[in-house]
C-alpha cells in the first residue's frame, strides 16, 4: 500500500524520465531527491500523530480532564513537554518543508516514550544523526557475549568499521583505561585513541597505532561517505584533535600495522600482546578483536588484570 506522497513522488519521477524535453541528469537527480524528502515528512508526520494518538495522558503525568475527545494527547501537550512551539510541532505534523534539530528530535523520543527501534525510526525519517546511541547492537548475540567470556583471560571485544566498542569481556574493559567510566557517546577507538588521555598513555607508540587507525578509517569511510552518523564522528574528530586532523590531511588509506602491540597497563604494567581481528561476516563490519599474550611475562600480567577486574566486578 503505498501513500499519497509516495504516489505523487513516483509520478514526479517517471514525469522526469519520459517528458519531451527533459531535464538533465543532474536536475532529474535532484527531482528525485526532493521527491524522496517529501516522502519523509509525510511519513514523520504520520509517525508522529500515530504516536501522539496512542499515549494516554496518565503515561505522561498529565490530568486526563473531562473534556478530552481524544484518548491520546494533544498536539499543545506534545509541544509542552518537548518544550518547542505549538505552531511549530503543528507544521511538523503537517509535513511542512522546516529543519529540525537532533535535540528536538531528542526530546520528541522522550516525550513520545518511543522505544529504541522507534527512535531509530524517528531519526531516520528526519533524516538527522541520533546523539545517543543505541545501549544495544543486533550484531552483539548472547552467543558472542558468551565466547567474549570464554576468551578471558585474554582481552577481547566487538568493534564495527567505525571503531565503535559494541561489547567487550572484562579484561578488555581494564585494558587501555577504565571503560566502565568512559560515557557512552566515547565507546569509540579513534575518540579514545585521540581524546582520552589514559588510552593514549597506553598505547607504547601511539603516532604509529593512531596514523594507522586514521588510514583505515579513511579507507572505510569510502562506503560510507553520506551516513549521518560516519560524517557526525568525522566532524567530532576533526573539531576535537590537531593530531587527527594532521592525519586526515594526509589522505593516507593504508599504513602498514604491525598485529604485535605493546601496552602500559595501569594495573600490571608493560604487556606484549598479538592482534587478531575476526570478522563475524562476509561483508567488512562488525569483527571481534583479540589480544594474545606474545610472552610468558605477558600472559601472567593479563592473568593478573583478569582477576583484578572479577574482583572489581564483585565489589560493585
Amino acid at each position: 500500500m503505498t501513500t499519497m506522497a509516495q504516489e505523487t513522488a513516483a509520478r514526479t519521477t517517471a514525469g522526469a524520465r519520459t517528458a519531451p524535453g527533459a531535464p538533465g541528469a543532474g536536475q532529474a537527480v535532484r527531482m528525485r531527491e526532493t521527491a524522496a524528502s517529501e516522502i519523509r515528512r509525510h511519513e514523520l508526520a504520520a509517525f508522529l500523530r500515530h504516536r501522539r494518538e496512542h499515549i494516554t495522558p496518565e503515561r505522561v503525568g498529565l490530568p486526563r480532564g473531562a473534556r478530552r475527545r481524544t484518548p491520546g494527547l494533544r498536539r499543545e501537550e506534545v509541544a509542552h513537554l518537548s518544550a518547542v512551539g505549538v505552531t511549530w510541532y503543528t507544521w511538523l505534523e503537517q509535513a511542512r518543508d522546516i529543519q529540525v534539530s537532533v535535540q528536538v528530535l531528542d526530546a520528541l523520543a522522550r516525550t513520545l516514550l518511543l522505544d529504541p527501534s522507534e527512535r531509530a525510526h524517528l531519526f531516520q525519517l528526519a533524516g538527522a544523526p541520533d546523539p545517543a546511541p543505541p545501549a544495544t547492537c543486533p550484531s552483539v548475540t548472547p552467543a558472542l557475549r558468551a565466547l567474549l567470556e570464554q576468551m578471558e583471560p585474554y582481552p577481547a571485544c566487538v568493534q564495527n568499521s567505525r571503531y565503535d566498542i559494541l561489547a567487550h569481556n572484562r579484561t578488555y574493559g581494564l585494558l587501555l583505561c577504565d571503560l566502565a567510566a568512559v560515557p557512552p557517546e566515547d565507546l569509540n577507538c579513534m575518540i579514545l585513541s585521540y581524546t582520552n588521555e589514559q588510552w593514549r598513555s597506553s598505547i607504547v607508540h601511539l603516532e604509529d597505532a593512531t596514523r594507522t587507525m586514521a588510514a583505515r578509517f579513511r579507507g572505510a569511510m569510502a562506503g560510507h561517505l553520506a551516513e549521518p552518523a560516519w560524517k557526525t564522528l568525522l566532524k567530532r574528530l576533526r573539531e576535537s584533535s590537531p593530531d587527527f586532523q594532521e592525519a586526515w590531511d594526509r589522505h593516507e588509506v593504508f599504513a602498514p600495522t604491525s598485529k604485535r602491540k605493546e601496552f602500559r597497563n595501569a594495573y600490571v604494567g608493560r604487556l606484549t600482546v598479538d592482534h587478531t581481528d575476526l570478522w563475524l561476516s562476509p561483508e567488512v563490519g562488525p569483527r571481534m578483536v583479540t589480544y594474545v599474550p606474545a610472552d610468558e611475562e605477558s600472559r601472567q600480567r593479563l592473568e593478573k588484570l583478569h582477576a583484578i577486574a572479577l574482583e572489581r566486578e564483585a565489589r560493585a
